[in-house]
């Protein structure tokens, strides 16, 4: 999963991280997260003055299973939110200094100003009678979030924090994960906007149907089938960023789900990965454990739109400090342990 040139590198940075004026590992994951930002980046003085929080937005057929406590029309609707600046992501970008970009994969509805409208179709097709979408559709989705991270790669943007907007799409996150990891519906599929009990078991009969109807496992004909253009386009961005060396930070349950698929068609790619938070979903921590991530945040967060992503960035920005600022014992003149 991980190659020789990231291990070296971690190894390196820990490596430095034990001569600074601390009791060795005292700084706990912190050290981890440092390590692990060296090795990305390849170099012991690693740069997070930057960030930008990419959202990418998308309908879902399987609403009209009834699977979400919200309408199709609130992902549109958030989509005026973001651009007026009165969404979570926009307060939490203010606080964390970073950018804002949302793309609209396929949102039902107008255009959006200050939205980039790089819209595929009105929302995805219904996973529990047929696939999601065609071969053009899902390289399209893929294709749109690789070019969100070259335009970050090409802005000099080291740090992505990645998320997502879509109603009825915690329904195909739950298929994703089931398909990729193995466990069973009844695993991995929650409440999503706030579903009550007999809602959720409605919910995993169709994620079951969904399962049933598509039997392959291979991660791109999982997105195909099962997945959102939104999910497939956060897939393409996180095997995107392993090419020009960029941290994303990867948000809640839809997030990880994308993720889950690009670690499986690229398991390199892991290796550029943080993962903010657990979120209530039970379906994450399953994937959490599949990708062996241990999350920076238990908060009980379950927004998602890169709300928790975003609220990670202060944690990055902290272990780059420690590596690059703090004083070796040699530099200060403290003694080590005895």
């Amino acid at each position: 999963m991980f190659s020789d040139s990231y291990k070296q590198q971690f190894v390196r940075a820990s490596q430095a991280l034990d001569q600074k004026t601390k009791p060795p590992s005292s700084l706990g994951e912190l050290e981890q997260l440092a390590a692990q930002l060296s090795a990305i980046q390849q170099t012991l003085e690693p740069v997070i003055s930057t960030g930008r929080t990419l959202i990418f937005a998308g309908d879902h057929g399987v609403i009209e299973e009834g699977v979400s406590a919200y309408p199709q029309e609130v992902t549109h609707q958030m989509l005026l939110n973001f651009a007026s600046g009165g969404a979570a992501v926009n307060a939490l970008c203010k606080a964390n200094h970073m950018e804002l970009e949302v793309i609209n994969t396929g949102v039902i509805g107008e255009a959006v100003p200050g939205v980039l409208h790089e819209k595929i179709a009105d929302g995805t097709a219904n996973i529990a009678v047929s696939a999601a979408m065609n071969e053009a559709h899902l390289q399209s989705a893929l294709d749109i979030g690789r070019r969100a991270v070259i335009r970050a790669s090409s802005d000099n943007i080291p740090l992505l924090a990645v998320g997502e907007m879509g109603i009825g799409n915690t329904t195909a996150a739950a298929a994703i994960v089931s398909a990729l990891t193995g466990a069973p519906a009844e695993r991995t599929t929650g409440r999503g906007t706030g579903l009550d009990d007999a809602g959720v078991m409605h919910k995993r009969q169709i994620v079951n149907r969904a399962l049933t109807l598509h039997s392959d496992r291979e991660p791109f004909a999982v997105l195909r089938c099962l997945g959102g253009f939104e999910i497939a386009a956060m897939t393409g961005a996180m095997l995107e960023a392993h090419e020009h060396r960029i941290c994303v930070i990867v948000d809640g349950y839809i997030a990880t789900a994308a993720a889950l698929a690009a670690v499986a068609s690229k398991p390199s790619s892991r290796e550029n990965l943080v993962f903010s938070h657990q979120s209530v979903e039970p379906g994450h921590r399953i994937a959490l454990e599949h990708l062996q991530a241990r999350p920076l945040l238990q908060l009980a967060l379950r927004l998602g739109e890169g709300s928790g992503a975003t609220l990670a960035v202060p944690l990055l920005r902290s272990a780059v400090a420690i590596l690059r600022e703090m004083a070796t014992f040699e530099n200060a003149g403290v003694d080590r342990e005895l």
